[in-house]
């Protein structure tokens, strides 16, 4: 078995590039200028105002398919949608129309299957771009939205994962199409070679795009969904809890005193002898608060004395 080779951000980030040439689209994706001279990869993703844990992640994915990383709640989320984003462009507004004209290029604008090649072609081309585009307009702002706290109800990640399906096939069938039925023509062959080459080599980015997406970002996504979540409950709580001071009407001493010794487990009439009161006045103590507070359990009680500093954690029975 082939020992694999994983990057650190000490590595210099030439010795990358000299490995693994194809990383170069990969440096344009992430904002990486090129000129960086014997800068570690540390220090290349700082000065492009990268995430280098989220980098390294992706590099030594595509390279090969290390994933130690699917747990690893350091990865940065913002960096993988701008590097997404900036894939989609580098395929939509380059490769697409270069693999367009080298097509043209390499085939006899006289030959009836040429131009059904060129018909093929230019299927695959608007199938991509409406995969890619769908992404941009529906998946990529739900996680913006997440992003600022406040997701969109009626779309998650599932509903992405289980309809995301590679949009490479298509063109799998472009390539044996040329390969197996292309008249041969002796002026166009070296042409038709290198635009096949160019075709194999988008059809293996294409791949690890989706990959990427499943195995990086998907799970990335879900860790920020329940975060959000944890967020709301988390919300909701201090919400309930402050809800009287909101209404202005604040509780007086004695009615805290009473809501001290409910979190401390006494009954009613512990209450009234501890205190010093009658019974009825602590039932009406209590009915009063439950007015103000809108809160009616003991553990609600416990919640808002421990917020509110009433009582400290440590002295209550979880």
């Amino acid at each position: 078995m082939k020992n694999l080779k994983i990057y650190e951000a000490n590595d210099k980030m030439i010795t990358l590039i000299k490995d693994n040439y194809n990383l170069l689209q990969s440096l344009g994706s992430f904002g990486i200028n090129l000129g960086f001279g014997d800068k570690t990869v540390s220090e290349t993703c700082k000065m492009n105002d990268v995430d280098t844990c989220t980098f390294l992640a992706v590099v030594n994915f595509t390279i090969n398919g290390y994933s130690d990383f699917e747990d690893d709640e350091q990865l940065d989320v913002p960096t993988l949608v701008h590097y997404l984003e900036a894939s989609h462009t580098y395929y939509l507004d380059f490769q697409l129309p270069f693999i367009r004209r080298e097509l043209e290029e390499s085939t006899d604008a006289n030959d009836r299957l040429g131009r059904l090649i060129l018909k093929f072609y230019d299927e695959y081309a608007h199938e991509i771009r409406r995969h890619m585009k769908y992404e941009e307009k529906t998946l990529f702002p739900y996680v913006y939205s997440l992003l600022d706290g406040q997701p969109v109800s009626d779309y998650s990640i599932e509903t992405f994962s289980k309809h995301h399906e590679s949009a490479d096939q298509k063109l799998r069938e472009l390539k044996l199409m040329i390969i197996k039925y292309l008249p041969a023509n002796a002026h166009l062959n070296n042409k038709l070679t290198a635009t096949l080459y160019d075709i194999y080599n988008n059809e293996e980015w294409l791949k690890l795009h989706a990959q990427v997406e499943d195995s990086i970002f998907v799970p990335a996504i879900r860790r920020l969904e329940r975060q959000v979540r944890q967020n709301d409950v988390t919300k909701n709580i201090s919400t309930m809890v402050l809800k009287g001071v909101e209404n202005n009407e604040t509780l007086s001493d004695r009615e805290k005193d009473v809501i001290i010794g409910v979190v401390q487990g006494m009954q009613n009439k512990e209450i009234a002898d501890h205190l010093c009161i009658s019974v009825n006045t602590v039932i009406t103590h209590r009915r009063n608060i439950a007015r103000k507070l809108q809160i009616h359990s003991p553990a609600g009680l416990t919640i808002y004395a421990i917020v509110n500093g009433l009582v400290d954690i440590s002295s209550v029975k979880l």
